[in-house]
């Protein structure tokens, strides 16, 4: 037997979750699955996170997420630079 590594955990999460999301209520011998509106949602959103994962998409080294919050920051200051200038203008 192979050993599970995280990513088959989460590959496997993923279409369990995106499966009770598609199926919805439905009896399976002695389980009944009734996830209701929210629960679909919350499955699907679980299910697709997960799915993500597994691919790598989801994984974001904190390089990247260190250029993405100095990027963001710059756009917020030069946004309020110009909002502050216009609002001097008028």
């Amino acid at each position: 037997m192979t050993d599970l590594t995280p990513n088959s955990t989460f590959l496997i999460a993923g279409i369990v979750f995106i499966t009770i999301a598609i199926i919805g209520q439905s009896k399976l011998g002695f389980i009944e699955i009734n996830p209701g509106c929210f629960g679909r949602f919350l499955a699907l959103f679980i299910g697709i996170s997960s799915l993500l994962y597994a691919l790598g998409l989801f994984n974001i080294s904190t390089v990247n997420f260190d250029f993405l919050k100095t990027s963001l920051l710059e756009q917020i200051k030069q946004s309020i630079s110009s909002i502050n200038d216009l609002l001097q203008g008028s």
